[in-house]
């Protein structure tokens, strides 16, 4: 097991290839922002099916590598000075898959840095936002009879849509003409806004055309149609 061997969650979800990056992971929204990026760099990994609906997110071994019980968890087996390094957090993830591929970050500071404040608008705002809207829409919260909710979050989400679209006028991408970790960590939340959340009309999606072209043009990369389905389910 090499370097795997110290980790409690490698007895749970074995290696079949210790060397590689090793993914803990489920397609959700935050899933797929690293089975995405990985597929598009190219690193060597190994994708391991956390079913968080057996609650397989809150074993001990997962605990171990992530004591908050989210995925998606990630092991690099050759880490900064070749030690094995544990990393949850999605957003953290990318920036880490990033500098280690080289891809997909702006080399120059100014611009790097803004990359990154996208990637954390999506973290703070896009992600716990749309995710609530799915809560309230399509699961328990659909129940609620009191619909303030639902429509607090639902006006909110169009103000985050409106911010990216506005973001997006005369740009192909987050970052104009380059593609990079901020569309990575979005892609997957905006399409299943309008997908698995059953949302497109609720927040009247078509009316953020400059959106609707930007996730045309990422759902058309085939690095992030695979990612989409990784890791696969049963």
């Amino acid at each position: 097991m090499s370097g795997l061997s110290a980790f409690p969650i490698a007895s749970r979800w074995p290696a079949a290839h210790p060397e590689r990056i090793q993914l803990y992971s489920l397609n959700t929204p935050n899933g797929v922002k690293v089975s995405i990026m990985l597929e598009e760099t190219g690193l060597a990994y190994e994708p391991h099916l956390v079913d968080i609906t057996k609650d397989e997110s809150h074993t001990a071994e997962f605990l171990s590598l992530n004591p908050n019980g989210k995925i998606p968890a990630i092991i690099d087996p050759r880490g900064p000075g070749g030690a094995p390094l544990a990393l949850f957090e999605s957003g953290a993830i990318l920036l880490y898959l990033a500098d280690k591929s080289g891809q997909f970050i702006p080399v120059d500071a100014a611009r790097r840095w803004e990359t990154i404040q996208w990637v954390f608008f999506q973290m703070a705002s896009i992600g716990p936002m749309f995710g609530q809207v799915g809560f309230f829409n399509k699961f328990a919260g659909k129940s609620y009879e009191d619909k303030r909710p639902l429509q607090r979050y639902v006006d909110e989400s169009k103000r985050l849509l409106g911010v990216l679209d506005s973001r997006l006028e005369g740009r192909d991408w987050i970052m104009g003409d380059d593609y990079t970790i901020a569309d990575i960590a979005t892609l997957g939340w905006v399409n299943n806004l309008i997908t698995f959340y059953e949302a497109r009309e609720l927040v009247q999606f078509d009316t953020f055309p400059n959106v609707a072209a930007w996730l045309d043009r990422g759902l058309a990369r085939p690095a992030v149609q695979r990612g989409l389905k990784i890791p696969a389910r049963g």
